[in-house]
Protein backbone atom coordinates (compact mmCIF):
# COMPACT_ATOMS: atom_id res chain seq x y z
CA UNK A 1 0.00 0.00 0.00
CA UNK A 2 0.94 3.45 -0.89
CA UNK A 3 2.76 5.14 2.04
CA UNK A 4 0.65 8.19 1.81
CA UNK A 5 -2.13 6.22 2.05
CA UNK A 6 -1.35 3.94 4.60
CA UNK A 7 -0.57 7.50 6.64
CA UNK A 8 -4.15 8.92 5.94
CA UNK A 9 -5.93 5.73 7.27
CA UNK A 10 -3.52 6.01 10.20
CA UNK A 11 -4.05 9.98 11.17
CA UNK A 12 -8.24 9.11 10.65
CA UNK A 13 -8.51 6.01 12.76
CA UNK A 14 -6.60 8.13 15.07
CA UNK A 15 -9.50 10.99 15.02
CA UNK A 16 -12.32 9.06 15.24
CA UNK A 17 -11.30 8.05 18.67
CA UNK A 18 -10.34 11.75 19.26
CA UNK A 19 -6.58 10.72 19.55
CA UNK A 20 -4.78 13.94 20.89
CA UNK A 21 -1.98 15.64 19.72
CA UNK A 22 -0.90 13.60 16.33
CA UNK A 23 2.60 14.17 15.54
CA UNK A 24 3.72 12.29 11.84
CA UNK A 25 7.94 11.72 12.01
CA UNK A 26 9.45 11.02 8.46
CA UNK A 27 12.08 8.24 9.24
CA UNK A 28 13.17 7.71 6.16
CA UNK A 29 16.59 9.30 6.29
CA UNK A 30 17.50 7.77 10.05
CA UNK A 31 16.45 4.16 9.52
CA UNK A 32 15.29 1.62 6.64
CA UNK A 33 13.35 -0.70 9.00
CA UNK A 34 10.31 1.79 8.09
CA UNK A 35 9.11 5.26 6.73
CA UNK A 36 7.01 7.20 9.73
CA UNK A 37 6.52 7.14 13.09
CA UNK A 38 3.47 8.15 13.92
CA UNK A 39 2.96 9.37 17.98
CA UNK A 40 -0.39 9.87 19.69
CA UNK A 41 -2.00 10.39 22.83
CA UNK A 42 -4.97 9.14 25.02
CA UNK A 43 -6.75 10.22 28.20
CA UNK A 44 -7.40 6.57 29.29
CA UNK A 45 -5.86 3.08 29.21
CA UNK A 46 -9.20 2.25 27.87
CA UNK A 47 -8.91 5.20 25.12
CA UNK A 48 -5.29 3.81 24.00
CA UNK A 49 -6.26 0.58 23.55
CA UNK A 50 -9.75 1.65 21.05
CA UNK A 51 -7.26 3.37 19.64
CA UNK A 52 -5.01 0.67 18.33
CA UNK A 53 -7.66 -1.36 17.66
CA UNK A 54 -9.22 1.49 15.59
CA UNK A 55 -6.21 1.68 13.48
CA UNK A 56 -6.30 -1.73 13.12
CA UNK A 57 -9.38 -2.41 11.83
CA UNK A 58 -9.20 0.46 9.93
CA UNK A 59 -5.85 -0.61 8.31
CA UNK A 60 -7.58 -4.36 7.29
CA UNK A 61 -10.53 -2.99 5.92
CA UNK A 62 -8.42 -1.08 3.28
CA UNK A 63 -6.54 -4.16 2.16
CA UNK A 64 -2.98 -3.31 4.69
CA UNK A 65 -1.42 -5.14 6.85
CA UNK A 66 -0.97 -5.21 10.95
CA UNK A 67 2.67 -7.05 11.36
CA UNK A 68 2.09 -6.69 15.39
CA UNK A 69 0.68 -5.08 18.60
CA UNK A 70 2.31 -4.65 21.69
CA UNK A 71 1.39 -3.17 24.91
CA UNK A 72 -2.05 -3.82 24.57
CA UNK A 73 -2.06 -5.26 28.05
CA UNK A 74 -1.79 -2.29 30.11
CA UNK A 75 -2.68 0.46 27.93
CA UNK A 76 -0.14 2.66 29.03
CA UNK A 77 1.88 2.52 25.52
CA UNK A 78 0.82 0.41 22.63
CA UNK A 79 2.46 0.26 19.31
CA UNK A 80 0.90 -0.92 16.37
CA UNK A 81 3.74 -2.07 13.82
CA UNK A 82 2.14 -1.52 10.18
CA UNK A 83 5.45 -2.25 8.64
CA UNK A 84 6.17 0.88 6.65
CA UNK A 85 4.47 2.99 9.68
CA UNK A 86 4.99 2.32 13.09
CA UNK A 87 2.18 4.10 15.17
CA UNK A 88 3.04 4.77 19.10
CA UNK A 89 -0.11 5.41 21.14
CA UNK A 90 0.82 6.62 24.59
CA UNK A 91 -0.65 8.07 28.15
CA UNK A 92 0.80 11.95 28.03
CA UNK A 93 3.36 10.87 31.32
CA UNK A 94 4.75 8.00 29.68
CA UNK A 95 4.72 10.03 25.99
CA UNK A 96 6.73 13.14 28.20
CA UNK A 97 8.91 10.84 29.94
CA UNK A 98 9.99 8.96 26.50
CA UNK A 99 10.00 11.99 24.17
CA UNK A 100 9.72 10.16 20.90
CA UNK A 101 9.61 13.06 18.99
CA UNK A 102 13.26 14.21 20.47
CA UNK A 103 14.73 10.78 19.43
CA UNK A 104 13.48 11.02 16.18
CA UNK A 105 13.63 14.81 15.85
CA UNK A 106 12.73 16.52 12.30
CA UNK A 107 12.28 19.83 11.65
CA UNK A 108 9.01 20.99 13.36
CA UNK A 109 7.94 22.31 9.40
CA UNK A 110 8.26 19.06 8.28
CA UNK A 111 6.08 17.49 10.39
CA UNK A 112 3.60 19.69 9.90
CA UNK A 113 3.47 19.32 5.85
CA UNK A 114 3.43 15.42 7.03
CA UNK A 115 0.23 15.81 8.71
CA UNK A 116 -1.34 18.18 6.50
CA UNK A 117 -0.53 15.25 3.63
CA UNK A 118 -2.16 12.70 5.88
CA UNK A 119 -5.51 14.84 5.41
CA UNK A 120 -5.02 15.26 1.50
CA UNK A 121 -4.28 18.56 1.58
Amino acid sequence: MDIRKLQKIVVEALEDIKAKDIEIINTTKLTALFDRIVIASADSTRQTKALARNVQDKVREAGGEVISVEGEQTGEWVLVDLGDIVVHLMQPAVRNYYNLEEIWSTTPARRGRLLAEAHGE
